[in-house]
């Protein structure tokens, strides 16, 4: 099981139709792995409602740059991070334009929902966009 994270706290991951990137056809959700090349996706993105992309360690960035392009493309849906990820990584997860982050029930269990939550203020750590300000 997994459980889904968002700004708001957790949720239980409902059942949902969802393919892996080589599988797309005419389904509204797909899986990226961390290898995928997101420009795959150009010309789909208007159809596609939810997009997971997986990190398949807390220390493999690169899901973090797909999830970065995909909304440099345009895509406006629902973007969830997929896999071990770790409380401390939200407040980036949310930076490069994820929503949240869908995580196995071991790490929910080990890191609850109040330190989560306690990075959802994200914008209000965002050093960069002070300096901008």
């Amino acid at each position: 099981m997994t459980v889904i994270v968002t700004d708001t706290g957790f949720t239980a991951a409902p059942f949902r139709d969802i393919v892996a990137l080589a599988d797309l056809t005419d389904q509204t959700a797909v899986d990226l792995s961390n290898t995928d090349d997101p420009t795959a996706l150009d010309g789909q993105l208007d159809h596609l409602t939810l997009i997971r992309i997986a990190f398949p360690a807390f220390n493999d960035g690169r899901a973090f740059t797909i999830a970065r392009r995909l909304r440099m493309m345009g895509y406006a849906g629902q973007l969830l991070a997929l896999g071990p990820v770790i409380a401390d990584q939200y407040a980036m997860l949310r930076r490069v334009g994820f929503d949240g982050a869908e995580i196995p029930d071991e790490i929910a269990a080990r890191q609850p929902a109040d330190q989560w939550q306690f990075r959802a203020d994200w914008p209000q750590h965002h050093y960069q966009a002070r300096l901008r300000a």
